[in-house]
Order: structure tokens, then C-alpha cells, then sequence
């Protein structure tokens, strides 16, 4: 599983920004291609991007580049391939063949990067189990802005209008056996509070991790994600409950029933509590 719990966007053209963004503390950085670029800026941005991680350093922040959907995406890609680079966000993912192209693509440049799948689409909704599958996919997310476009809802504050497809998102890649998927990014930064009620939301649906299009965002974020030292005690006591059990059941000390169903869940809070 990723060890990334928040992934900060920052604009390809913006260069001032890549090295403040390497040290905010956020896991991961996604230098954008796509949508934070103006059209007569999509070159100026590749070749800015494209030289950045060029010179970069290693070091622990994971590094992916969202590249542009359609005749720019072999440019993008071959402009960015570099070990350091993590791997791509792909936008607009509609089939497994979109992955399956980029994938022959990224052997020939860069064999160990990593590929993220944006479902934007009906019908990538209903190709993401196939997708999830797709090679070198590290985890599904989704594109909830322009997906509630193509859909034609309008997405109040509980979300229910992209239910199904954020549930069905979370289970094809629980199905693949990738990483689960980080939610998509909120465009309120000025109010924590708010962003930690939605956003322990979406971790209730089996999100893990979220994108931040601000540096604000993250401390709120991994909170919700980073179990408590109260959370970390129940999980030990399940565990060590049912491990001390005659059977492969126990009882915990409110009366309720601990199964291996539930020790899973207790190994989760551990490992991102470990991490």
C-alpha cells in the first residue's frame, strides 16, 4: 500500500512553486498538466515540468505528473519520463486500452513508474473494474467535477449524487488489489472544520488520502486519515482479544462480537498508525 495520505496539485507553470510544494509536508505532489494550465501554456509547462524533475533530487516525497488527455499525452509523457518520477495521473480514463497505451509507452521511457487512473466518465464508471486491472496501476480516483458534468447531477454536501460511483470506484480497486483511492480534492480551504467533516465522509466510504489543491489542506487531511492514540488502543485490544480467544471468535469488553471481519479492520488502523 501507498505510504501517501496527501497528494498537493501544484500548476506545470508555475516553477516557483515546485520546490515549496517539495517541502510542505505533503506525501506526494502532482506537477499539473491538464486542468490548472491555459491552452497556450500546455508546452511552456511540459518543458518547465520536464526539467524540474530532471534535476531533482532523490528523496521521500513521491513525485507524479497529471498529464494532458488526448494528442498531447504522448508528449507530456515522453517529456517527463525520469526515474525520479513516480509515475502519471491520467485524466479521463474511459477504458483499460487508454491504460494499456500508456503502459507500452512508459516501458520503453520509464519502467518503474506508476500509473493513477482519473475516472471523469460514465463511462469509465462502468469500466473501472477492468481499469483497476489495467498494468501498472497503482490506485483509481475520480474526476468528480468534470464526472458530475458528463452526468448531468449537481453534487450538494453529502455527496449523494456520485454514491454510486464512489462506491463503485472503491470496490473495483479492493477487487484488483491496488491501493484504495484517495478522494478528490475540495476546493474549500479556508474552513478546516469543514474539510475534516467531509473529508472523514469520504474516508467512511473506504477513501484513504486525499488530493489538495492547497497547502492548507493537508494538515486537516492527514489528520482524518492518522488514527488517534484512542483508535490505535481499541485496534491492539481487538487483537490481542481475539488472539487470547479459545475459538476463532471473542468478545470484546462492550458485548460485541470480534471475528477475523473485524481484526482486518484493527490491522488497518495499525498500519496507518505504523506509517
Amino acid at each position: 500500500m501507498s505510504v501517501a495520505l496527501t497528494y498537493l496539485y501544484v500548476p506545470g507553470d508555475r516553477p516557483e512553486r515546485f520546490d515549496k510544494a517539495l517541502a510542505s509536508g505533503a506525501d506526494a505532489i502532482v506537477l499539473d498538466l491538464e486542468d490548472a494550465v491555459a491552452a497556450d501554456r500546455k508546452v511552456l509547462a511540459r518543458e518547465t515540468v520536464a526539467r524540474w524533475i530532471a534535476a531533482l533530487a532523490p528523496g521521500s516525497v513521491e513525485v507524479w505528473v497529471r498529464v494532458n488527455p488526448g494528442a498531447l499525452q504522448e508528449a507530456d509523457i515522453r517529456a517527463v519520463a525520469h526515474p525520479r518520477l513516480t509515475g502519471v495521473w491520467l485524466p479521463k480514463v474511459g477504458s483499460a486500452h487508454d491504460v494499456e497505451q500508456v503502459d507500452g509507452l512508459l516501458t520503453e521511457l520509464c519502467p518503474d513508474a506508476a500509473v493513477s487512473a482519473l475516472i471523469e466518465t460514465a463511462a469509465g464508471v462502468f469500466a473501472a473494474p477492468a481499469i483497476a486491472r489495467a498494468p501498472r496501476m497503482r490506485f483509481l480516483q475520480l474526476g468528480e467535477v468534470d464526472l458530475a458534468a458528463d452526468l448531468g447531477v449537481e453534487v450538494d454536501d453529502d455527496g449523494t449524487a456520485l454514491l454510486f460511483a464512489r462506491s463503485r470506484v472503491i470496490a473495483a480497486g479492493v477487487a484488483a488489489g491496488i491501493d484504495p483511492p484517495p478522494a478528490a480534492v475540495s476546493r474549500n480551504f479556508r474552513n478546516s472544520d469543514a474539510l475534516k467533516a467531509d473529508t472523514r465522509d469520504l474516508a467512511r466510504l473506504g477513501f484513504v488520502g486525499r488530493a489538495c489543491i492547497h497547502p492548507a489542506q493537508l494538515a486537516p487531511v492527514r489528520r482524518v486519515f492518522t488514527p488517534s492514540s484512542e483508535e490505535v488502543g481499541k485496534a491492539r485490544a481487538v487483537l490481542a482479544g481475539l488472539e487470547a480467544a479459545e475459538s476463532g471468535v471473542a468478545v470484546d469488553e462492550a458485548g460485541f462480537l470480534i471475528d477475523e471481519a473485524v481484526a482486518r479492520q484493527a490491522r488497518r488502523v495499525l498500519e496507518r498508525a505504523g506509517r
